[in-house]
């Protein structure tokens, strides 16, 4: 069994055990590895955001928090398809493939004649998918966002004229059929709006965005709402 499938394994096991948890040793037995390779699959998984815990008491041992342990929801068919269809045509949307992960994960969970209806209907849906644009700079961006970090960018305006920056990443908005990054320059000293297209690299810093009022970045349209 490779790390990526173990992993998997682990916290599915740790799901299914519910509160009582799992020790370290039962762990090893059943995976066939060390207890110390345990520790390190289990780190793994807290550092992906997995909500794993270590239990105190006789045996010790992990349990994994009770709101990723809860029972997934009964989704329909269309309701599936409907999540599908938002994602292929939102392809160069942020956290698009984090999106296309979440509907794998929904689609193992359904029952094999549910999982027939669902991709008999969604064989019925086109879509014309816009094209990937740098995945791996757009993700730096998301972690960003995510871990509330500063961003080393590479930009080229809309003059053609590239530039190098520090920006403090605080929303993600789309107007005018455009993706566009709304954080404060450190190098302008002042709020701007960075078009998706036009960002060229992007890395993550170990420096952490401060809180800042969101009224800077300027006020949304009358139509505009979060995606929640």
């Amino acid at each position: 069994m490779n790390r990526t499938d173990r992993l998997h394994a682990l916290s599915e096991e740790l799901r299914r055990a519910g509160p009582r948890g799992r020790n370290a040793v039962r762990l090893a037995d059943w995976l066939e590895v060390s207890t110390r390779t345990i520790k390190r699959d289990v780190a793994a998984l807290q550092q992906a955001g997995l909500p794993v815990r270590a239990q105190a008491g006789r045996g010790g041992g992990y349990v994994l928090d009770e709101v990723a342990t809860l029972p997934p929801v009964n989704l329909t068919p269309a309701q599936v398809v409907a999540l599908a269809v938002a994602l292929a045509a939102g392809g160069d949307a942020p956290y698009a493939a984090d999106g296309r992960a979440a509907l794998e994960k929904v689609l193992d969970v359904l029952g094999p004649a549910a999982r027939d209806r669902t991709e008999q209907l969604a064989s019925r849906v086109w879509v014309r998918r816009p094209p990937a644009e740098r995945p791996h700079v757009l993700r730096a961006v998301e972690e960003g966002l995510v871990q509330r970090r500063v961003l080393a960018l590479r930009y080229r305006d809309r003059s053609g004229v590239p530039s190098h920056r520090r920006v403090e990443p605080h929303l993600l908005a789309r107007t005018d059929e455009q993706w566009y990054l709304v954080g404060w320059c450190r190098t302008r000293g002042a709020p701007r709006w960075f078009r998706w297209d036009r960002i060229e690299g992007a890395d993550l810093t170990a420096e952490l965005v401060p809180e800042r009022d969101p009224a800077v970045f300027g006020t949304p349209p009358a139509d505009a709402r979060p995606v929640r």
